[in-house]
């Protein structure tokens, strides 16, 4: 009948409204399930973290079994040393032994891959060293409380970090030292007239990140950090790596001059800035391949170093 055609098209009409919202609807809920599953990613990173074993900070030895200057020859023993991230993976280094002497200039290098950074966090106790040990001055690493080794150590990273509050924080955390020492490391590291030009001078203020400074200028406080920290052993991890030519000669400078007495290990990402050094330690696939002088290196023909140098030109 007319009547009921009438209602089968309003029936009609309605159902198309419905169906055209449905498209909606999914659409609300396929975007709710995507946000869902990525939210589910930090919940995961949340309970992985939770789950992951908090660093043993205690050592073997007591405060008083540790000398109060240690250390403070910097002569540093690696004896058959394998370091892996995790007990589940492979191993990074692989019985690695070496012997540096006091004030002894070592340069790192390899390609990507080779373990050369392993070895930086070795020296921090930050990767699992299975096997073997790293003897400095004397001391087995392994059995001095956590915090006691990592501040008797210091490093320069690729990446420079200045943590925001003042300069004299940044390179004084702890406030020990006067202002001329500070005034002293600002000149070693050429930076004097920078921070005299600022507002404030050693109270002048360093943002988040230090993003006042160029990146140059904020590797250079680094380095006038470690030189304040007085500490025998510097560890530069690709320190020279994002910096201009002229900073990383100024870098190298103050390493062979104002740390002339001190033990400094620099893990190359260029080789042409360990070819001052005393000893040269090429690494591949976690072993050593090479360890010699840079002169003896260079001389043989099938020197792995001498075709990086020459790769580097």
């Amino acid at each position: 009948s007319a009547q009921s055609n009438k209602l089968s098209s309003g029936l009609v009409g309605l159902g198309l409204t419905y169906a055209l919202m449905v498209s909606n609807y999914l659409n609300w809920m396929v975007r709710n399930l995507a946000d869902m599953e990525l939210q589910l990613g930090a919940v995961k990173r949340l309970n992985a973290l939770i789950k992951t074993e908090a660093e043993n900070y205690e050592g073997l030895l007591s405060p008083a079994q540790i000398p109060q200057n240690w250390p403070d020859q910097g002569e540093i023993q690696i004896q058959n040393l394998s370091v892996r991230y995790d007990s589940t993976l492979k191993p990074v280094l692989k019985h690695v032994s070496a012997h540096i002497s006091p004030g002894q200039k070592i340069g790192i290098c390899g390609r990507t891959g080779s373990g050369k950074s392993s070895f930086s966090l070795a020296f921090f106790r930050m990767v699992d060293a299975f096997e073997g040990r790293i003897i400095i001055d004397g001391i087995d690493i392994a059995k001095l409380p956590l915090q006691t080794l990592r501040s008797r150590l210091s490093i320069i990273l690729q990446d420079p970090i200045l943590f925001s509050g003042t300069i004299r924080f940044n390179l004084d955390p702890e406030n020990k030292c006067t202002d001329s020492t500070l005034w002293e490391a600002l000149e070693i590291a050429q930076l004097k007239l920078v921070v005299k030009a600022l507002p404030g001078g050693l109270d002048a203020i360093v943002t988040e990140g230090g993003e006042n400074f160029s990146q140059g200028q904020r590797q250079l406080f680094c380095l006038a950090r470690a030189f304040v920290r007085k500490t025998s052993i510097l560890i530069m991890d690709e320190a020279t790596a994002s910096i201009d030519m002229a900073t990383e000669n100024i870098l190298q400078k103050v390493v062979m001059t104002a740390f002339a007495d001190r033990t400094v290990v620099t893990i190359a990402h260029r080789v042409h800035t360990i070819l001052n050094s005393d000893m040269i330690i090429v690494m591949k696939r976690g072993v050593i391949l090479e360890y010699d002088k840079p002169e003896v290196l260079l001389e043989k023909e099938d020197s792995v170093f001498a075709s990086f140098v020459q790769a580097d030109k």
